[in-house]
C-alpha cells in the first residue's frame, strides 16, 4: 500500500522526463557525437542511449529500446563501436547535456540554490531503484554521478526515466503488444508523436503500422476509424498503472514532501526550457 497520493510518481517522471529527453532533440548532441565520427541520426540516438551498456550488438539495443525495428538497429550497431567507442560517446553525452542545459535554462538557473536542492531529492530517489530485470537502469546506475548539480540532476533524471521504462516494457509484454501495437494504441490514445515522425526514427513502414492497426481491430482494441475501444482505452490505462506500480520504488523512498518538491522544482525548469524551444513541434504534430 502506497503512502503517496495517486500517481505522484508518474507526476515527478512526467516533470523531470521531458528535461532529460531533450537531450535527443538537441543540436548540442548531433555537434558533440558528429565531432567523434557518429553523424547519422539514428545512429545518434542508439550509441548515446546504448552507450552505457557497453559495446553492445543490434540485439540487445532491439531488445532494450522495444519498439524500434530491428533491420534500422542492425543497419547502426555494432558499427557505431568501431567508430567511436562506448566511453567517447558518454563522455560526449555529458558534454551535450552540459551545452544543452546552459542554453535552455541559462546559467542563473543552473547556479541556483533550487538546482543544487533538485539534484540532490532526484539522487535520494534513486536510491529506491532496483535493478533487477531493468538492464537499461542497470547499465546507467553503474556510471558515475556528475559534481555540478544540473548534470548531476539530468543523470539522476535519466536514471528515473530508464527505471520507468523497463517497468513499462514489462507491462507492454504482460499486455501482449508488439512493438508497433504499442506505438500504435499509445498514438490512439492522443498523447503519442507524430505518425509520420515515429515511422521515421522507428524504421517501420506505413504498411507496417496498418498491419499493426489490424492486429489491435482484431483484439478489439482500436476501431475502424483508428481510435481506441473501450476495451483499448481501458488496457492502455491499466498499462500505465502497472508502469506506476512497478516504479513506485524511487519516490516512496524519497517520500511525499520530498516527492512534491522535487515535481515542484522540474515543473518550474521545464516552464523555462519550454520557453526556450527544447521541444521540437517536428516530433508532435
Amino acid at each position: 500500500m502506497s503512502t503517496l497520493p495517486p500517481r505522484a510518481g508518474r507526476r515527478c517522471h512526467n516533470a523531470l522526463n521531458p528535461l532529460h529527453s531533450s537531450l535527443y532533440f538537441s543540436p548540442d548532441l548531433g555537434k558533440e557525437l558528429g565531432g567523434i565520427g557518429i553523424d547519422d541520426p539514428s545512429a545518434v540516438y542508439f550509441a548515446t542511449r546504448a552507450a552505457a551498456m557497453g559495446a553492445v550488438g543490434a540485439d540487445t539495443v532491439t531488445a532494450t529500446f522495444y519498439n524500434f525495428n530491428h533491420a534500422l538497429v542492425s543497419r547502426h550497431v555494432p558499427a557505431i563501436w568501431d567508430i567511436a567507442s562506448p566511453a567517447k560517446v558518454l563522455d560526449a553525452r555529458i558534454r551535450a547535456a552540459d551545452a544543452t542545459l546552459r542554453r535552455l535554462l541559462g546559467e542563473e538557473i543552473i547556479a541556483s540554490p533550487e538546482m543544487a536542492e533538485a539534484a540532490q531529492l532526484a539522487l535520494r530517489a534513486t536510491e529506491g531503484c532496483t535493478r533487477h530485470a531493468r538492464p537499461l537502469y542497470a547499465a546507467h546506475a553503474g556510471l558515475p554521478v556528475p559534481d555540478e548539480p544540473h548534470l548531476a540532476y539530468w543523470h539522476a533524471a535519466t536514471l528515473l526515466r530508464e527505471h520507468r521504462g523497463d517497468a513499462h516494457l514489462a507491462a507492454l509484454l504482460s499486455a501482449e503488444l508488439d512493438p508497433l501495437e504499442a506505438l500504435v494504441s499509445h498514438t490512439a490514445t492522443g498523447k503519442g508523436m507524430a505518425i509520420r515522425w515515429l515511422l521515421a526514427s522507428r524504421g517501420w513502414r506505413r504498411a507496417d503500422w496498418e498491419d499493426a492497426s489490424e492486429r489491435l481491430r482484431g483484439r478489439g482494441l482500436l476501431t475502424s476509424e483508428g481510435e481506441l475501444t473501450e476495451e483499448g482505452a481501458e488496457l492502455r490505462k491499466e498499462l500505465e498503472e502497472a508502469t506506476d506500480r512497478m516504479d513506485l520504488g524511487p519516490y516512496e523512498h524519497l517520500g511525499g514532501p520530498g516527492v512534491a518538491r522535487l515535481t515542484e522544482l522540474g515543473r518550474g525548469f521545464l516552464a523555462t526550457a519550454a520557453a526556450a524551444g527544447a521541444f521540437p513541434a517536428s516530433a508532435t504534430g
